[in-house]
């Protein structure tokens, strides 16, 4: 008995989405989180997969936001917000309060698409080890707002053309985020930093006045404590008077 020819069956009923748009390519790493989170986290990876920027795999809501889009409560989100950051799905740079956006980005591991800054290392083109120094600098400063766009990459490379020291830049970023923090302390805009160009003054004032030798370890260990005491102070009412941590007045001058 002769076995029908399915070519052109398959052919004729060719798949095709409904949807040309909005979709994730959910592959291996997907099962992969599937076996690994539990079914909440797991949702909650599924709906940033959905939402996230496939140029860079990251995603930017408060935890309100992500409560009501998997339908659970805002404490059992914050878990799961910890279930991801601790199996190693996604990298986390949280909001200075629980009511500030948070950004998302999930690891290479469990995405499938090619991030911007990888696809800018293939065949003509070289990682630039400037630019990802000032860009991993930047992002983990905590007060800004956790992207590094493609026009700040620009302003990294236009620093290195000028041959400004990437030292010299690493100091404006400490000096500039202690400053944004002392500036919220004393009732200043909340807004966070949004871009390098915050920092092109600073640069210059470091490049006509550098740092005592040392003085940016102290700067490091100042803006860690200045970021703790603002996720401590921006979770209830603001108090009278200088806050805990304080910079001193060189940094904030």
């Amino acid at each position: 008995m002769a076995v029908p020819d399915q070519t052109d069956d398959r052919n004729d009923n060719a798949l095709c989405l409904k949807e040309p748009s909005g979709w994730f390519a959910a592959g291996d790493s997907f099962r992969q989180a599937l076996l690994t989170l539990s079914d909440g986290g797991f949702k909650l990876f599924a709906h940033l997969c959905l939402e996230a920027d496939r140029r860079t795999g990251r995603h930017e809501a408060d935890q309100s936001e992500l409560a009501r889009r998997i339908g659970k409560s805002r404490r059992i989100v914050g878990k799961y917000v910890e279930e991801l950051e601790h199996k190693g799905v996604c990298t986390i740079r949280r909001g200075w309060n629980q009511h500030a956006r948070t950004c998302f980005e999930i690891r290479d591991q469990y995405w499938p698409y090619r991030r911007v800054h990888d696809l800018e290392t293939g065949p003509g083109h070289e990682r630039n080890a400037f630019v990802d120094a000032i860009r991993e600098s930047f992002i983990s400063l905590g007060c800004t707002t956790g992207k590094f766009s493609s026009r700040d990459a620009c302003h990294a490379k236009d620093w290195q053309q000028r041959g400004i020291p990437l030292n010299v830049v690493q100091d404006a970023l400490l000096m500039g985020a202690c400053r944004k923090y002392s500036s919220w302390f004393n009732s200043g805009p909340t807004e966070p930093i949004g871009s390098l160009t915050y920092f092109e003054s600073l640069i210059a004032e470091m490049q006509e006045r550098p740092l005592p030798a040392g003085y940016n370890t102290y700067l490091r260990a100042k803006l860690v404590q200045l970021a703790k005491a603002w996720v401590k102070k921006s979770g209830k009412p603001p108090g009278k008077g200088e806050c805990p941590g304080m910079a001193c007045p060189e940094i904030v001058q």
